[in-house]
């Protein structure tokens, strides 16, 4: 009787390469920077959808195809977090000039753009968030929120939207952006105007009323980045460089 043998980890791994090497163009159109859909304003994910096998498939590792579904997860709850905003704060996309909430939020998270827009001077990531919390900026804070946000996450994920078995996501970038959601958070719940008034209104408690909504989708978006954080470190066998933050230290981590 013959005996089977299983492959082993390192001939799947070259079957991969081998496989993506092969791929050539179509990998090549893989590259192109897409967001995938966002939540519905519900707040409620939609049920997981079949697909069918693609060429492009016998590339990725299970790293990868995991990746691929925490940055969907990320950008869909980053993108609700700014409709949320809106919704609050609705005197924000008016300021901003745009036609309507959903005019807003489609704008901010338009691929075509690249994060990039002349009212924010081209800030992204962190350096947008920095703009929606200054007191003197005179622009639309819960668009430069959802663009810093948005692209403080694409940043962390190497900009790109699909991994292949060559691709190396770092695990300290996605730990650093774990953390940058944290004090965005912070800074969203306690920076004030002039006057004292809050810059931003998110989660509110008092008053007869209970919104903790804003709460439980950044907790989403912090899991989602230090649970794939620990699974490449694992899989890459590299180590996190922790940092602990005080509330006098909060300042946004490099990525």
């Amino acid at each position: 009787m013959t005996q089977v043998r299983t492959p082993s980890a390192r001939r799947r791994m070259l079957f991969a390469v081998a496989a993506f090497a092969s791929l050539g163009p179509l990998a090549g159109c893989a590259r192109q920077v897409h967001i995938p859909p966002a939540a519905p304003s519900t707040g409620h994910r939609p049920p997981p959808q079949s697909r069918d096998f693609e060429a492009g498939d016998l590339a990725k590792t299970d790293v990868d195809s995991i990746a691929e579904i925490h940055l969907q997860e990320s950008l869909a709850s980053a993108r609700l977090l700014t409709e949320k905003l809106y919704r609050r704060n609705p005197r924000e996309w008016r300021r901003g000039g745009h036609a309507s909430l959903d005019a807003a939020v489609a704008r901010a998270f338009d691929p075509h753009h690249g994060w990039r827009f002349a009212e924010l001077g081209n800030a992204r990531g962190t350096d947008a968030l920095q703009l929606a919390f200054r007191p003197e900026f005179a622009g639309d804070r819960v668009f430069a929120f959802g663009v810093g946000l948005g692209s403080m996450l694409m940043q962390a994920y190497g900009d790109q939207t699909e991994f292949y078995a060559l691709d190396a996501l770092d695990p300290q970038k996605l730990y650093n952006a774990a953390r940058n959601v944290e004090v965005a958070a912070w800074k969203l719940a306690t920076a004030r105007d002039a006057s004292g008034q809050p810059l931003l209104l998110s989660n509110e408690i008092g008053n007869g009323a209970q919104n903790l909504s804003f709460e439980r989708e950044i907790g989403k978006l912090i899991a989602y980045q230090d649970v794939l954080a620990r699974v490449v470190a694992e899989h890459t066998n590299r180590t996190i460089r922790r940092v602990v933050q005080s509330v006098a230290t909060m300042v946004f981590l490099p990525l």
